[in-house]
This record gives C-alpha cells, sequence and structure tokens, in this order.
C-alpha cells in the first residue's frame, strides 16, 4: 500500500513544529490526566451522572438508580469506575453512600458540565 501525501506547503515552519513538540512534552502529564477523565466521562451513562452530581452535590446509588432507571448494581459499576479513577469520592452515612465530585475535579468539570443546555418547551 502506497502512503500518499496531500500536505502542499512549500517550506514547513521548522520553529512551529519544534515550539508544538515541546508544548506536548511540557504538558504530556497532564494531558494524560484529562484524557483519562474524558475518556471515563464519556460513556453516557456516567456523563449523566456527573451531570447530576454537579446539579445536586451528592446523592445516593438508589437515587441514581431512580434517576436513570437502571439497578443498582449497574450504577455501582460506573460509580466505581469513576471512584477508582478518582473523578468521584464518597462519604458514608450510616449504611448509605453518598458520592459527590472529588474536589480535584470540580472545576474542571464545571467547565464542561456549564455547557450543558436545557429544551424548554414553550407553550
Amino acid at each position: 500500500m502506497k502512503l500518499e501525501i496531500s500536505c502542499t506547503r512549500a517550506e514547513a515552519d521548522h520553529q512551529q513544529i519544534l515550539r508544538c513538540k515541546e508544548d506536548l512534552n511540557r504538558t504530556a502529564d497532564s494531558i494524560e490526566d484529562v484524557s483519562r477523565l474524558m475518556a471515563l466521562a464519556g460513556n453516557e451513562v456516567r456523563f449523566k451522572i456527573l451531570f447530576l452530581l454537579q446539579k445536586e452535590i451528592e446523592l445516593c446509588p438508589c437515587d441514581f438508580a431512580d434517576i436513570l432507571e437502571m439497578s443498582v448494581p449497574a450504577i455501582s459499576q460506573h460509580l466505581r469506575k469513576m471512584k477508582d479513577a478518582k473523578i468521584i469520592g464518597a462519604r458514608r452515612q450510616g449504611q448509605t453512600i453518598f458520592y459527590h465530585i472529588s474536589k480535584k475535579n470540580e472545576a474542571f468539570f464545571a467547565a464542561i458540565l456549564s455547557n450543558i443546555q436545557s429544551k424548554r418547551k414553550i407553550a
């Protein structure tokens, strides 16, 4: 298979290429962290959970199950993945565990989730 080159630039901007490579090298750890967060949050159910936590501050697995019309074990799997990645945190009150977005990720998810628009029906 022959690789076709479609770039038609006359001359590469070597300074720009070096600058971009240096930027990627300097930010590699942050890019990796954000990429991992986005991969986990990219699942629709987990994104909905994060959206709900952004609005309500904290909820328990039963709340999520009722709201999302899913089983508690299914919700718990999603919560565990996000908790293991430290996207969310938890606190226990008696037998109930309440989940919240971790302090470390509050601003990140607030910026993303603030762009969610509600569809309002006008009568």
